[in-house]
């Protein structure tokens, strides 16, 4: 007898969205790992047999990608993982992340409610450090913590469109992917205590200023990136 498919509006089976979700992490990684080298045309079927599973979560998790900025398609030649930013491109982005995230940082000091405030806080203090071993598994969760917190100032910041364009830089994947600066770890969880200190103290300036202190050394960790070419199939980690 067939399978009948979900009706509309119920939720997939909890054994399907766990597939769908381990499928998508693992392609991830091996684009930020560079294993699916940058620039590099994505073979779904080769995929599908290391994965040990059908086509059709491959094709998921590539739209899913596509949608994180790490993947593109084309028309008629299928997915292709995106270039590694260039400095020109890196210098844009930390540009454009001081005009936006400046901005937020500001406006939640001005905007934000008693409970955003204590989120805010919260989520500064739950500080992660980098796991041992090498790629991206190693730094996932910090990277994750990280762009939550930023989202977080953006969410109670009162604009959703600013917040929205931020959302879509998707700036901590393309970063890490890039450049992973281990020893910086610490000072990222500082950095974010001080952004989160002028938020509830309501002190608008000092919040601008804190997140623009924070994006300025955040470039100067990264930047090394650009230093030597990576070996192909190798993430640049610093110790």
């Amino acid at each position: 007898m067939a399978q009948q498919e979900p009706r509309e509006g119920r939720l997939r089976p909890a054994r399907r969205l766990t597939l769908t979700e381990d499928v998508y992490e693992s392609i991830k990684t091996l684009v930020m790992d560079h294993i699916l080298p940058p620039d590099e045309r994505v073979n779904i079927d080769a995929l599908a047999r290391e994965l040990d599973v059908s086509p059709t979560p491959v094709r998921e998790a590539l739209a899913r990608l596509e949608a994180d900025g790490l993947v593109r398609k084309r028309p008629l030649s299928g997915y292709t993982t995106t270039p590694l930013l260039s400095r020109a491109e890196f210098d844009d982005l930390f540009d454009v992340r001081q005009l936006l995230e400046g901005a937020t940082a500001g406006r939640a000091a001005t905007h934000a409610s008693a409970e955003a405030r204590h989120r805010i806080s919260a989520e500064a203090a739950a500080s992660i450090d980098v796991e041992a071993g090498d790629g991206y598994r190693r730094h996932a969760a910090f990277t994750a913590l990280d762009a939550k917190f930023h989202d977080l100032i953006a969410e109670v910041s009162g604009s959703p469109l600013l917040r929205d364009t931020i959302t879509r830089l998707h700036s901590h994947l393309h970063l890490h992917r890039l450049y992973f600066p281990v020893a910086g770890a610490p000072d990222t969880n500082t950095e974010h205590q001080r952004i989160a200190a002028a938020i509830v103290a309501g002190d608008a300036a000092a919040a601008t200023e804190a997140m623009r202190a924070h994006l300025s050394a955040a470039r100067e960790r990264h930047l090394p990136a650009f230093d030597q070419p990576p070996t192909p199939g190798t993430p640049r980690d610093s110790a």
